[in-house]
């Protein structure tokens, strides 16, 4: 038997590029984010109170806090997310996602729903999507930040 792992995370790797690129390229035009910039704005919009620490915020998207806090300083200066300070421990910062960026949130959601629906409408069936996110569901399941 040949050993198929390889090969399944080159094509993993290489199709997650493709992905990220289409969906990117259709939201920053429609709603000028970048997927990554969408998906911090879900996790925020997903977290109780609409808010999460840079630490958690990075946890969710499998980064560091100082790349949250790079992504999010321009989300913070187009008013779409803001800072709440820790009432108990002043050197802890949320990251709260703000009326404006939870309207956005919504209408790029939608955007990202309609392209998610047609980007595999050309190649596969509707069971065979299932199967994907199936299987890809169990190659993740233990990891956080899940938007499902």
């Amino acid at each position: 038997m040949t050993d198929q792992a390889f090969p399944a995370i080159a094509h993993l790797l290489r199709a997650h590029t493709v992905v990220e690129e289409r969906l990117s390229g259709e939201l920053s035009a429609v709603h000028g984010l970048s997927l990554k910039e969408l998906l911090l704005l879900m996790f925020l919009e997903k977290a109780p109170a609409g808010r999460l620490s840079r630490v958690e915020l990075a946890r969710c998207m499998h980064t560091s806090a100082s790349t949250i806090t790079r992504q999010a300083a321009p989300l913070e200066k187009r008013g779409l997310v803001g800072r709440d300070v820790d009432k108990r421990d002043a050197r802890l910062s949320y990251v709260v996602l703000t009326p404006t960026g939870q309207q956005l949130v919504e209408d790029a959601r939608a955007t990202f729903e309609r392209s998610s629906s047609t980007f595999f409408r050309d190649r596969w069936t509707e069971e065979e999507i299932a199967s994907l996110s199936e299987l890809l569901g169990r190659l993740t399941v233990s990891l956080p930040g899940s938007l499902i």
